[in-house]
């Protein structure tokens, strides 16, 4: 196992946590979805290894913040501190920080995250796409000054959100879509393949309750099982089936709150469990 690319992989599935793919219609054409502005604690544990990965504990925290209307777009800021021990004795701890803002119709992202591992320098990506027409131009301020373009079909992590669950409302079960949202190194598109399961009602007890499941505004509400594989767009497979390079399981609320993290790394698998669940006040659209 390759520690590094593990860990990699998990800051760029918490980049994208709480999002999902869907597929299908343009970008514009996404029906809109009553998103809950909110903040949540998430607590990481190891729940399983594979191929003798010399991985013994895992331990780390998420802190998300999500808010905006469909008026002024939406802002996304979380910071994820996170500690891995190997068998060997050694730890490997990160620090990511990330903060992004979406247009609500899918033509303008801004983003920029920040990420230290141990006591190296700290790595930086800066950068802003923008829409236009049927091609989306990138210009990245860091790592390097850059300018760049990519297939307009790709979409940006809120209108994923917004596309699986309506998704899920139409009774989709599987969706296919391109992801960009700015990780790794601010160059990075993949190919995403999402799976929607039956819907969970909001009377139904939850198997492990958390803060959301016992939350007034959120009761009511249904929400699905959902789980996303994430492929390197840029990768080529000889055998016609590429492996994933991560892959995230989540019970998703029709207002975008995401509960019951199972992010999969192939050598390992972390379990994120909601701890803290707090509603902002929502500002109307005007």
């Amino acid at each position: 196992m390759s520690r590094p690319t593990s860990l990699r992989a998990n800051m760029l599935a918490m980049t994208m946590f709480g999002a999902a793919a869907l597929s299908g219609a343009p970008a514009l054409a996404a029906p809109n979805v009553s998103f809950l502005p909110h903040q949540a604690l998430y607590d990481l544990s190891l729940l399983k290894t594979r191929n003798n990965a010399s991985v013994s504990t895992v331990r780390g925290r998420i802190l998300y913040n999500f808010s905006g209307n469909s008026c002024e777009g939406y802002t996304s800021d979380f910071r994820q501190v996170s500690e891995i021990e190997s068998g060997e004795g050694k730890n490997t701890l990160s620090d990511l920080r990330s903060s992004s803002w979406e247009d609500a119709a899918g033509k303008s992202y801004r983003f920029k995250i920040d990420t230290k591992m141990n006591d190296a320098d700290p790595t930086d990506v800066d950068g802003i796409a923008e829409r236009t027409g049927d091609t989306i131009t990138v210009k990245l301020k860091q790592p390097v000054q850059k300018t760049f373009t990519l297939d307009g079909k790709t979409v940006f992590p809120t209108e994923q959100i917004e596309r699986i669950i309506a998704a899920a409302r139409q009774g989709k079960t599987l969706l296919e879509l391109q992801v960009y949202d700015g990780s790794d190194n601010g160059e990075k598109v993949y190919n995403t393949l999402t799976v929607i399961g039956q819907p969970i009602q909001g009377d139904r007890a939850a198997s492990s309750p958390d803060p959301s499941t016992s939350d007034d505004a959120m009761k009511s509400l249904k929400r699905w099982p959902v789980t996303v594989s994430y492929y390197d767009h840029a990768a080529k497979s000889n055998s016609g089936e590429q492996t994933p390079v991560y892959a995230m399981s989540f019970e998703l609320y029709e207002n975008g709150v995401s509960r019951s993290l199972v992010l999969d790394y192939n050598d390992f698998v972390l379990a994120g469990a909601m701890g803290k669940f707090d509603v902002k006040s929502n500002k109307p659209c005007q």
